[in-house]
């Protein structure tokens, strides 16, 4: 298809989310998933290459149009956005989810030592969070895992881009801060479990709150 590539530029451009290869390519069956894939590169490397206002970001398991970082300044003058503030709590049961999913509300409050039904009802409203559905045992409680907008959110491919416990601690070291609790991010039996059961929901977990708008006032309880 000698459009394919304008063709795909328009679909970026008037999506709301990030579009994976499977979706472009069911909106275009006239054309290839390697087709539709090299014209993503090729579109990908020109805005990089052109150096302007936008590019295409690889971001959630698909691609999005973004404004360049180098303009943030100018697009928040302009925009004026006041950030999503997530208070202390929900950022901390945010974190447990995103490391040790799928997971159980008993799990959650395991781990923080305190209820969490509140956090959780938070992180829902945000679409930040979801039910994937109840786990087999008696009560067949809730299991709960991230959302394909925790992954736009914090400007992630997937969960493999979440950053490792050094890296975090590592991090707080160089930014003075008190270290978060290990326990949240600390690999046990029970998270290498999970692992397989992770990957498989990768796919589905898949406007921008970047972590980097949250200051110290925004997590404040």
């Amino acid at each position: 298809m000698e459009d394919l590539s304008n063709i795909i530029e328009s679909l970026l451009f008037v999506a709301e989310n990030p579009l994976s290869l499977d979706q472009l390519q069911a909106v275009i069956p006239e054309a290839s998933a390697d087709d539709i894939r090299q014209a993503l590169i090729a579109l990908k490397s020109a805005y990089a290459d052109r150096n302007g206002g936008f590019v295409i970001h690889e971001v959630a398991g698909g691609y999005q149009f973004r404004t360049r970082p180098e303009c943030k300044e100018w697009v928040r003058r302009l925009l004026q956005p006041k950030p999503p503030k997530l208070s202390k709590p929900a950022m901390e049961t945010l974190a447990i989810i995103a490391y040790r999913q799928p997971i159980l509300r008993s799990e959650i409050e395991h781990i923080r030592g305190v209820e969490s039904a509140n956090s959780l009802r938070i992180l829902l409203e945000r679409k930040l969070i979801r039910v994937l559905g109840r786990r087999e045992i008696p009560g067949r409680p809730l299991v709960y895992a991230t959302t394909t907008k925790f992954l736009e959110t914090f400007d992630l491919r997937d969960l493999k881009d979440l950053p490792t416990l050094k890296e975090i601690a590592d991090l707080e070291n160089a930014s003075g801060r008190p270290r978060q609790q290990e326990l949240i991010f600390a690999k046990d039996e029970d998270q290498e479990a999970n692992a397989d059961i992770i990957s498989a929901e990768k796919g589905d977990m898949v406007d921008e709150i970047d972590s980097q708008h949250y200051d110290d006032d925004d997590l404040s309880g």
